[in-house]
């Protein structure tokens, strides 16, 4: 079998992701397909490439020398399908455009919404991934021109070099989601020993998501069974009392789920506008603030948290 790029990053993907699972799940295809194409590539190369432990895949010694040439490679052929796009993309029009990336938030919508007003004339697009890594790695490339991302506390985010970046929130609280019978549902604030007879539910494709959560309730002494999904098979999930999820502060009330504060806020996350040197963030993250103002003015229960923290967003324009 003759190498191809498309293969190259798989073996990158596998490297990032740490397990097939993610992988796939990063490359849009089935894990058993994935598994057959590692398989294919490393017999045409005569080497393992990745020793499959029980927690994910680790390159072997002959995989780090295998990857440590693809990467270049990979970003090669990205850097010149991006320089591509983009003079294709001036050809076409001489506009001014803004291309935005953001990991999974509530404001995305009022944001977009305030910028097409504010922004008359200018080509706006999105990218939505769950992976924060994977913006700014677009925002490195120049593929995008603004990312606004969350960094999970405890997991630092690995910001390339010659970024700008820009906090919105230096602390969001996560709270948790339950169903409306949940026995804690009826309390204002939610002890993290209420939940430890709890399925929890996290998705591990979401970039430190899962040690966060995995830190923090080791840190209780809690070793609850955790399920691993998107958030939206979690929300189904959590309406039928199968299990619990940390969701974002903003979450919208909902009559068939419970969105509560954790006791002492354990999970965090800050919240980062990211942006390439050249690209004018003044007007983007001011509309930014006043769409997440206004999601937070939405949640009640948020809004009386940022108060009491004397949140400078918790105050009127």
């Amino acid at each position: 079998m003759e190498l191809e790029v498309r293969h190259l990053r798989a073996l990158c993907a596998i490297a990032d992701a740490g397990s097939l699972h993610q992988a796939a799940r990063r490359l849009g295809v089935s894990q058993p397909s994935l598994t057959t194409q590692l398989r294919r590539i490393e017999n045409s190369l005569g080497a393992e490439l990745f020793s499959r432990e029980r927690t994910g895949c680790r390159p072997t010694p002959v995989g780090r020398a295998v990857l440590s040439r693809a990467r270049p490679l990979v970003d090669g052929m990205s850097a010149l399908v991006t320089h591509a796009l983009a003079e294709a993309d001036a050809t076409r029009s001489r506009g001014p455009r803004l291309r935005i990336g953001s990991t999974a938030s509530r404001v995305i919508g009022s944001w977009l919404r305030r910028l097409r007003v504010a922004l008359p004339g200018t080509e706006i697009s999105l990218r939505v991934d769950v992976s924060a890594h994977a913006l700014l790695r677009s925002v490195e490339a120049g593929r995008l021109d603004v990312a606004f991302v969350h960094e999970v506390e405890g997991c630092p985010l690995a910001l390339p070099a010659g970024l700008d970046q820009r906090v919105l929130l230096d602390r969001e609280p996560q709270f948790i989601s339950l169903s409306r019978d949940h026995p804690a549902a009826r309390r204002r604030v939610v002890e993290l020993g209420d939940l430890a007879g709890d399925r929890w539910m996290v998705d591990p494709t979401v970039d430190g998501e899962w040690d966060g959560v995995r830190r923090v309730l080791g840190a209780a002494g809690l070793d609850p069974p955790v399920l691993h999904g998107d958030y939206l098979t979690a929300a189904s999930l959590v309406v039928l009392g199968e299990a619990v999820a940390p969701c974002q502060p903003t979450s919208g009330p909902r009559d068939d789920m419970a969105i509560r504060p954790l006791r002492d806020d354990p999970l965090a996350v800050r919240l980062l506008l990211v942006s390439r040197p050249e690209t004018d963030t003044s007007v983007v993250y001011a509309e930014l603030e006043e769409a997440y103002r206004e999601a937070a003015r939405r949640s009640s229960g948020y809004y009386e948290w940022l108060l009491r923290h004397r949140s400078p967003l918790a105050r009127t324009p």
